[in-house]
């Protein structure tokens, strides 16, 4: 599984051994691909051919378009792509697994009304996301190359046609 990240993003690298530990217990083999420039990623991504890696893997950063040439990799080469918010998968994306931005957002609501009611933000407790919903594009799915099992199908939270 390819994981291009933007080497010059701090939280994009402090994130790397959390993937690698996901990697390690899933059995699959992360390869992780620094780049530093739009330039250099396009490059990266262009030049992936399927048969090299499994899967590509967005990080959860949004720098340097990184998402963007991951999806258009994907749908050029037939390459399984994850990514970290199913509004990628509108654009193309093929999976997602991740938080519930709406319940995320609903979450954030709640905590903001305590504030403006005068609870000061030092008080409340951290809370973190409880919801994650697995997404599977179709239509990706339906490439060339491509065929999700019937098993995961049934397994998602939500299918986009």
């Amino acid at each position: 599984m390819l994981l291009p990240y933007d080497a010059d993003d701090r939280h994009a690298v402090s994130q790397l051994d959390s993937y690698r530990h996901a990697a390690r217990r899933l059995r699959i083999t992360l390869v992780k691909q620094p780049v530093r420039t739009l330039e250099e990623a396009r490059t990266v991504l262009d030049g992936v051919r399927k048969g090299e890696v499994d899967g590509i893997l967005s990080p959860r950063f949004l720098s340097l378009n990184i998402p963007g040439f991951i999806i258009e990799t994907g749908r050029r080469r037939g390459i399984p792509t994850m990514l970290h918010n199913a509004f990628l998968l509108e654009q193309g994306g093929l999976a997602s697994y991740a938080a519930n931005y709406y319940e995320i957002s609903r979450q954030a609501s709640r905590l903001v009304d305590k504030i403006i009611k005068g609870e000061k933000p030092a008080d409340i407790p951290v809370e973190q996301a409880t919801r994650f919903e697995l997404v599977i594009n179709r239509k990706t799915a339906r490439s060339p190359g491509l065929t999700i099992p019937p098993s995961i199908l049934l397994r998602a939270d939500r299918l986009i046609d």
